[in-house]
């Protein structure tokens, strides 16, 4: 298929208004982001959002049931992020829609373009970046519909479409076998204040409401980041422990284990309350492992 030059590319930009509108689903755990995007798309009157979701679990489904043109993807989110998202899709042999991740980090964008994304949006969303994503979508959408009407053309794209597959696999997995950096120093906001705190000071963290209080011996205050596992990702496993689901202690901060009822456990810290962490029942052998009870 010849591809568009700049006049024929700017004659068909000019002819969106008119065309069908393509279909889209706004996968964001922020609500602020999902509303922010849905407004930019609505502006357009050429896209019809189909459905919302505020997890890679929820992306899968939604993906699933309305097969929709596009999928405005963030890449952190609870649970599945966005490229695991498509890992699941694709090792269940699911159709993939027309890619674009969100993200508010711009080290994200090299890697959404490898596993063949056709755009990224950097938070906040800029109108007329959200703009031009839209036109590469319907470019790619245009081209893909020619293919499947030429025979030939649909073979040497399904060879291609083959090939680009088995390496977005290759390289979610080379991802998830790399190992991971744990840097020494972790940032925790503090009322106003940005604090930079050794690792090995941390005495545990926990999740309330999806809010992360990081307390150390001196001082308490807030992680950037949205889920345990995120953080953990950025500690040491060796010394960092998920005693419960809403929890994470660093063992050498564990200054007494508590017998408690019906063979479970609590951990008293050494921070300055003394705080009791409770050991899940998924764990309590794990604890019994590391101190040998």
């Amino acid at each position: 298929m010849a591809t568009l030059d700049a006049r024929g590319f700017a004659s068909y930009t000019q002819s969106l208004a008119s065309s069908a509108p393509i279909t889209a689903l706004i996968i964001d755990d922020e609500q602020l982001a999902r509303e922010e995007l849905k407004y930019l798309l609505d502006t357009t009157g050429n896209v019809e959002v189909l459905a919302q979701g505020a997890n890679g679990i929820e992306a899968v489904d939604l993906i699933r049931e309305y097969q929709p043109d596009v999928v405005f993807l963030d890449v952190q989110m609870p649970g599945l992020d966005g490229f695991a998202v498509l890992k699941q899709l694709i090792e269940h042999r699911d159709p993939i829609p027309q890619i674009i991740f969100a993200t508010a980090f711009d080290q994200y964008a090299v890697r959404a373009f490898d596993v063949n994304a056709i755009d990224y949006l950097l938070k906040p969303f800029d109108k007329n970046r959200v703009m031009q994503a839209l036109d590469r979508a319907r470019l790619r959408l245009q081209e893909i519909a020619q293919a499947e009407a030429e025979p030939h053309i649909r073979n040497d794209g399904t060879k291609g479409s083959d090939l680009k597959i088995d390496a977005l696999i290759r390289l979610i997995e080379q991802q998830q076998l790399s190992p991971r950096h744990h840097s020494g120093k972790i940032v925790l906001q503090a009322q106003s204040r940005l604090l930079l705190v050794d690792q090995k000071d941390i005495c545990f963290a926990s999740i309330d409401e999806g809010i992360i209080s990081v307390v150390t011996p001196t001082i308490e205050g807030q992680s950037k980041c949205r889920t345990l596992e995120e953080l953990l990702e950025l500690l040491d496993p060796n010394v960092f422990w998920r005693a419960h689901r809403s929890f994470v202690v660093n063992i050498n901060h564990i200054k007494e284990v508590v017998p408690w009822f019906k063979s479970s456990y609590q951990l008293r810290m050494d921070d300055k309350k003394q705080t009791e962490i409770p050991v899940s029942r998924a764990q309590t052998k794990r604890l019994r492992e590391l101190f040998k009870l």
